[in-house]
């Protein structure tokens, strides 16, 4: 199996890590985050749609983690959530507000 580099802003690990584990102290935040991007892959349109559940199993972490996690990076606009019913799984954005267009 090869191997696969993955390549993150400067911004996230200088920044945007001791924000949210030293300041915040939510780590689970800063994992779920970068989960998020990874799986959004690069460009654009940086969207995933992905249950608690996975999330939860793909990062080891637990399904409450997630939560509080995920309320953490809405509250701070890093990501939004958007479901086409109550039901169905979310689709997150995620977001970059450093970044201007």
């Amino acid at each position: 199996m090869a191997v696969r580099a993955v390549r993150f802003d400067r911004y996230v690990i200088d920044t945007l890590m001791p924000d949210l584990i030293g300041h915040d102290r939510q780590p689970s935040a800063f994992v779920v985050y970068l989960y998020l991007s990874h799986r959004a892959g690069p460009g654009r349109q940086r969207v995933v749609a992905v249950s608690l559940q996975t999330i939860a199993i793909e990062t080891g972490l637990s399904k409450s983690a997630v939560q509080r996690s995920l309320r953490t990076l809405t509250r701070r606009r890093l990501v939004r959530a958007e479901k086409a019913s109550r039901t169905a799984v979310p689709a997150y954005a995620v977001l970059r507000p450093w970044i201007r267009r």
